[in-house]
């Protein structure tokens, strides 16, 4: 229960990068804007490729354009805001714009763990069950799995936002984060967070735990197949096909689960808001560097884009 005589905040102040100097603010700026500008640039080039490029009407490339997608409305959520924090220290943002940048950080999060469990499916039943790829992730496959997806990102959003401001904010209006997340919040509640504490773990397990480990079940399933593939230049094949898929979920997966499934005793804000830049700035630009854009498909679909020639193989 509420303390007598205690103040119900009605704003909340996010201490963000506040502890460093105005010149390390200042790099940080540069660098997280820059990182920011070529997700962006990236994630367009990919929405806008694959539509109009016909070698990149597949389920896998639908699924990456699905999660550039995700991905923009992800950064949009935390980033600007992030950047001007980082020139204005402290700033101020109301209850329910806090609790609409958590709903959209949650919703669009949660996506990216599914739609990346969607992509590890795909690729499990390309190298696999190859002779009934084409039947098993025909198009209403795709997008039912894509819409599941949203749908478990927004049911499970709507159930931490609800969790969360459903508790009285009284005397404690510092967020110790530099966006609206769940556990910095709880700390500034005051009333008892057990049962907040409970379903913050039981939705953290669901969404990192279980499609982790239905990626992971995946994997070892494709690399047992593929180590029986027998020429060299198949199973190299087959492993370039993967590899940028598991170096994005191992990087998302790992980082988002240091924060949201490490005990609460062990838990410390400092050390998760720099592990938070990992997943909110960092991993973002992998999927359309590391996963889309090293891509020969993706880059020789550029080129027919630009009239030149196809790289050779």
């Amino acid at each position: 229960m509420p303390k007598p005589n205690s103040t119900f905040v009605t704003e909340f102040v996010f201490e963000g990068f506040s502890s460093f100097g105005w010149r390390h603010r200042l790099v940080f700026f540069v660098v997280f804007l820059t990182l920011y500008l070529l997700t962006l640039s990236g994630n367009v080039i990919i929405v806008t490729i694959i539509p109009l490029d016909r070698h990149l009407h597949t389920p896998m490339y639908f699924f990456l354009s699905m999660l550039s997608v995700s991905e923009t409305c992800y950064t949009v959520a935390i980033i600007p805001r992030m950047l001007s924090g980082l020139l204005n220290p402290h700033q101020t943002i109301d209850i329910q714009g806090c609790a609409t940048q958590l709903f959209f950080y949650l919703t669009f999060g949660i996506n990216n763990c599914f739609l990346l469990t969607a992509m590890g499916y795909d690729r499990y039943v390309a190298i696999c069950n190859p002779l009934r790829y084409s039947v098993i992730m025909g198009k209403r496959a795709c997008v039912r799995l894509s819409s599941g997806s949203l749908g478990i990102g927004l049911g499970m959003a709507i159930v931490q936002v609800t969790s969360v401001f459903g508790l009285p904010f009284c005397d404690g209006f510092v967020i110790s984060h530099f966006f609206c997340d769940v556990r910095p919040l709880l700390k500034l509640a005051c009333a008892d967070t057990t049962l907040n504490e409970i379903v913050n773990l039981a939705v953290s397990v669901c969404v990192l735990v279980l499609p982790m480990g239905l990626v992971f079940i995946s994997y070892i399933l494709i690399i047992s197949t593929i180590l029986k593939i027998a020429s060299a230049d198949g199973r190299k094949k087959a492993f370039a096909t993967c590899a940028s898929h598991l170096t994005v979920v191992i990087i998302h997966y790992g980082c988002a689960s240091v924060v949201y499934l490490k005990p609460k005793s062990q838990s410390s804000l400092g050390q998760d808001r720099l592990i938070s830049v990992t997943y909110t700035v960092i991993t973002p630009l992998l999927n359309p560097v590391v996963y889309s854009l090293r891509n020969k498909e993706v880059k020789d679909a550029l080129r027919r884009a630009l009239g030149r020639k196809p790289l050779s193989p």
